[in-house]
């Protein structure tokens, strides 16, 4: 029979240490300490204390519970000593039925990773959806982790293993998240569109108004007819647009979405968690015969990452009157111009203006969003409540100098411009590092025609200065302004600087953002808030009405913008609990 929070809440502590035994591999300590935070609010909640309890524990104390756990396919498995719990999921991933060559492979892995960590390979097999991974993709994670620094691979092992606990935990309960489960399959079957030239690869790249764009569009739209929105229109950019009507006529709409576009080599999270978690919770609103005050526009912005055009921000932008004719005669790599593209497409352009919105008839606009940075991932933390999309400021520089021999050149007569930008390159490391959630990076760095006997006489540069207000970034963009230039009168160099992007920072709106808090806060997750350094469709809406944002953990460090940016359905599952607690409470207001 399943577990209960009340009857885990209401047992005595021997009793609640024997109901939650076996989450992690011999070492029932943990469960106990947590159980002193009782009484739980809900799984999330044991989760998270659970978490806590081992971040707080001794260094010793979480190696030996790394050295608890058994080698995958290893010798525990072939003699039959593993935990039941282990042995599950190892059967599960395939691993008890591997072939010779399987085996030894494994083992050498085994071999390896145990001499360069000390500690057995942890993984949480079972995986993200709680299906299980093939044997090809634990081999693979394997081979990939074995490079990493072994501070950083302990830190990855604990989270595989908090990992592995709420998996078992939720066993225990019998709990299933329905919904996150959904959301993660319609993002699994959305990745199988992808363009040419990379579809073939197994690579996800959807760029606008591509073959594989348009299915994508063709395939969100397909779903939301089906889960029950009442209005589903692809328009005149190629957003996606589905509405749920409220309860009576002329109730104003809360706005939602994010972006089905993605960055070439990408990542199935990024933009398009924040489509699927709301659809989530129409359909179950749908299904429950239920209107709200307020109508529900969801929104699958058709471009957001400036891939294929230069422009970017097409989706979102359209909605606040930010299209410009001009663009429609940018070119792609194949001399397509964006005009081509969307009357190819059976875009009609002549609407593009109709579609602004108008701010009075909108409650706000709210959107979900993977992380795509370690933050969370880090702390064990499964939500992340944002404060402020950062403003940012780009530049293209080059430092010049004199280009002058290598070997006859003393050093004391050098007018080095790569030195020049190196030197730039780590005050400004420090000064970002002295304002809080500000960052800043060279990201390219060129030397024309280097040669490697010769002192650089140029040194092309990029500046990417991002903040969570207008002001820190702008304080920070004089600071470092006037270090480049003492850093050229102080080297004889000289310098130029181009403004190619500037952005203003997007504040949450208080109110939204304690809509989030609250329902963040009643799902017993801790409550943890955060900057976005990326940009995000949110800040196009800021311009025109409130917004605030969620931030959804992912895996593997957080990665983005990447084959490995991942995340578990059970966050999933959070985030669209956290989003139907908001709905509820946007419906008490309106009553």
């Amino acid at each position: 029979m399943a577990l209960t929070l009340e009857q885990l809440n209401a047992a005595d502590a021997a009793t609640a240490t024997d109901l939650l035994d076996g989450l992690y591999e011999h070492s029932p300590w943990i469960a106990a300490k947590a159980l002193e935070q009782r009484p739980f609010k809900s799984m999330a909640h044991i989760k998270h204390a659970m978490a806590q309890v081992l971040a707080e524990s001794s260094e010793q104390s979480k190696l030996d519970l790394i050295r608890a756990h058994p080698e995958l396919a290893g010798k525990q498995m072939e003699t039959n000593t593993l935990t039941a719990e282990s042995t599950n999921e190892q059967k599960k991933a395939g691993l008890t039925n591997c072939t010779p060559e399987e085996l030894e492979h494994i083992r050498k892995l085994n071999a390896e990773y145990g001499k360069r960590f000390g500690f057995p390979f942890i993984l949480a097999v079972r995986g993200a959806r709680g299906l299980g991974l093939n044997k090809a993709e634990i081999i693979a994670t394997f081979e990939r982790r074995m490079f990493n620094h072994p501070a950083y691979e302990q830190a990855e092992a604990l989270r595989n293993i908090h990992r592995i606990a709420e998996i078992r935990l939720n066993d225990k309960f019998g709990y299933e998240p329905v919904e996150g489960n959904e959301v993660w399959d319609w993002q699994e079957r959305l990745s199988t569109n992808s363009d040419p030239g990379y579809a073939e690869k197994g690579q996800l790249t959807v760029t606008y108004l591509t073959d594989a764009h348009r299915a994508c569009a063709q395939r969100i739209s397909h779903w939301m007819r089906e889960i029950g929105f009442d209005e589903v229109e692809i328009d005149a950019v190629g957003n996606v647009v589905g509405r749920y009507k409220a309860a009576t006529e002329g109730a104003k709409t809360l706005l939602t979405g994010s972006h089905y576009d993605t960055v070439r080599n990408g990542g199935k999270y990024d933009g398009r968690l924040g489509i699927f978690v709301p659809m989530a919770c129409v359909k179950q609103l749908a299904q429950q015969g239920k209107r709200l005050p307020f109508n529900i526009e969801v929104v699958g912005f058709s471009e957001e990452e400036g891939q294929r055009y230069k422009a970017t921000f097409l989706g979102s932008g359209a909605l606040v009157g930010d299209f410009k004719n001009e663009w429609l005669e940018q070119k792609d790599a194949d001399g397509i111009t964006l005009r081509e593209a969307m009357l190819h497409a059976g875009l009609c352009i002549d609407d593009i203006p109709k579609l602004q919105r108008d701010p009075a008839k909108y409650l706000g606009f709210i959107e979900v969003h993977i992380e795509q940075g370690p933050v969370l991932n880090e702390l064990d933390i499964p939500l992340g409540i944002v404060t402020s999309i950062n403003g940012s400021a780009r530049y293209v520089c080059e430092m010049i100098g004199m280009a002058s021999h290598a070997g006859t050149t003393p050093m004391n007569r050098r007018r080095d411009a790569a030195a020049g930008v190196a030197e730039l390159s780590l005050y400004i490391e420090k000064r970002a590092g002295q304002a809080g959630d500000s960052v800043a990076t060279i990201g390219q760095l060129n030397v024309p025609s280097g040669s490697v006997n010769v002192v650089p006489g140029r040194c092309q540069f990029s500046l990417d200065l991002r903040a969570p207000t207008n002001e820190q970034r702008d304080a920070m963009i004089n600071d470092i302004m006037a270090e480049l230039a003492a850093i050229a009168e102080r080297r004889g160099l000289r310098y130029t600087t181009e403004l190619s992007m500037k952005a203003a920072a997007a504040p949450s709106a208080p109110e939204w953002q304690k809509r989030w808090e609250n329902a963040v806060d009643a799902l017993g997750v801790p409550l943890f808030r955060m900057p976005s350094g990326a940009g995000h469709d949110a800040m196009k809406l800021h311009e025109i009405m409130p917004q605030a944002m969620l931030f959804v953990r992912g895996m593997n460090a957080g990665i983005s913008h990447n084959p490995l940016e991942a995340s578990t359905s059970d966050d999933m599952q959070l985030s669209v609990d956290a989003f139907t607690h908001v709905l509820n409470q946007l419906a008490q207001e309106q009553q």
